[in-house]
């Protein structure tokens, strides 16, 4: 059987540079699907969908809020064509119900060991309206290495520069954080893949670049050794979400090539600035991840910090607002208050007010969004804080031999598109401001 696989297109921030990776979610799904499916794969993001192409059943994956509504036109156009359509993903679990109405399916839950069903179900024309397997998670050594082979790689390009590719280590996160999904949408156990499996997916990724999308691999000290230990021969050059403060992990990290990683920065203490400092002290970069509007925060709070992180020498800072996504306590604080105004999801990409703060107008939260931005990379602005990031993991590479000169062939494109060259410059991708230098939102990381 043919299965169409698409990842619908979201609008990007304004101002946003634009960099598109390799979604992860649609070819970890793919790895559990079983061998009789042909499967093509489309990232609307970086390629129009051809709703002509020839297939059976189409299975539209979604990771963030501001995709589903896109996701819910597509399947309404398929199944106007007489196609049926199952949803699956991060953004289909927390917006389950209403997708339900654009759906013949949904999949809620963890892919592995279930699809064979599914469309055993499908082939004898007995689709179920969902299949829930909420917190009935698989066994993690099902696991299996994406299919990176369905990405159009020249896609993932800019100007001659291959985009990281996204990886994954463990799932679950012990940590419960306020305005997190992820205990709903994985449990609040950490799941480590046996490292066996994890070095046999390393081992298949053709890029030394890679992003580890683990929540957090602050989870086991033990284990966070052991993985550093074991990635350090392959020499590629990874960035992460935290990682434990500790001088020997630490150490360990930078041997195995941690490049920068994602660190919180929710207040002004000496903690904070002397955490950057270890990292940097062991080569590793920083980009501050800073969430505005917690109740616990004034203006002249919000000011103080962004006076902060100027003097604190970070690599880079990525501001959002506070986001009430479904299924978080966030949500369900702020609904059972009252204090959520807008329901368009278009507008929950954490850099639009969506609700009433504790301190502030919208409006004024809004312009401290704004200003946080502006203040951040008045001096020295984000392209150039990222050609240094970047500067740094080449001449990295270069000691150890690992270095991949761009592709010149692609050097006039970015993402598949003409690169327009105007006075000496490029018109595409070259704002100052926005989503971070990965086009992730990880502030939130819904």
């Amino acid at each position: 059987m043919k299965l169409k696989l698409i990842y619908p297109q979201w609008e990007k921030l304004k101002g946003q540079t634009t960099f598109n990776l390799p979604p992860h979610g649609p070819v970890v799904f793919a790895q559990a699907l079983p061998g009789y499916a042909e499967v093509s794969f489309t990232d609307e993001n970086v390629e129009t969908i051809n709703f002509d192409e020839d297939c059976d059943l189409v299975a539209i994956s979604m990771m963030l809020s501001t995709q589903v509504k896109r996701g819910w036109a597509i399947a309404d156009e398929y199944r106007r064509r007489g196609k049926q359509v199952i949803f699956g993903g991060i953004s289909a679990m927390l917006h389950g119900e209403e997708t339900m109405n654009h759906a013949d399916s949904v999949f809620l839950g963890e892919a592995e060991g279930r699809m064979e069903q599914v469309l055993e179900d499908w082939r004898c024309g007995g689709l179920k309206k969902v299949y829930n397997f909420m917190l009935q998670h698989p066994p993690i050594e099902s696991v299996g290495p994406a299919r990176r082979d369905l990405y159009k790689r020249e896609l993932y390009n800019h100007k001659g520069v291959q985009m990281v590719d996204l990886f994954h280590a463990s799932r679950g996160c012990r940590f419960s954080c306020y305005p997190c999904a992820v205990t709903y949408l994985g449990g609040r156990n950490f799941r480590p893949r046996p490292l066996d499996k994890v070095l046999e997916e390393l081992a298949s990724i053709d890029n030394n670049r890679l992003f580890i999308v683990d929540n957090s691999l602050a989870q086991n000290k033990e284990w966070e050794k052991e993985l550093f230990r074991e990635m350090a021969p392959f020499k590629k050059k990874w960035i992460s979400h935290t990682i434990e403060d500790d001088p020997e992990i630490l150490d360990l990290a930078a041997k195995a090539g941690a490049w920068y990683v994602y660190q919180a920065i929710y207040d002004t203490s000496d903690y904070i600035k002397e955490r950057v400092k270890r990292y940097h002290d062991h080569g590793i970069g920083v980009e501050g991840t800073i969430l505005l509007g917690l109740d616990n925060q004034t203006e002249d709070d919000i000011k103080r910090l962004i006076d902060f992180l100027l003097g604190i020498n970070l690599d880079l800072a990525e501001f959002t607002v506070l986001t009430p996504f479904p299924h978080t306590k966030a949500y369900d604080d702020l609904l059972r208050q009252g204090r959520i105004f807008d329901h368009d999801w278009n507008h929950y990409n954490a850099g639009q007010v969506v609700y009433q703060p504790k301190h502030m107008s919208p409006e004024r939260l809004q312009e401290l969004y704004d200003y946080a931005w502006e203040a951040f990379y008045k001096e020295e602005s984000q392209e150039e804080k990222m050609f240094q990031l970047l500067f740094n993991v080449v001449s990295r590479e270069m000691e150890e031999g690992t270095y991949r000169p761009r592709n010149r062939k692609l050097i006039h494109k970015s993402f598949g598109k003409d690169v327009i060259r105007t006075g000496g410059t490029s018109s595409i991708g070259t704002s100052s401001r926005g989503i971070n230098s990965l086009g992730t939102n990880s502030g939130q990381k819904l």
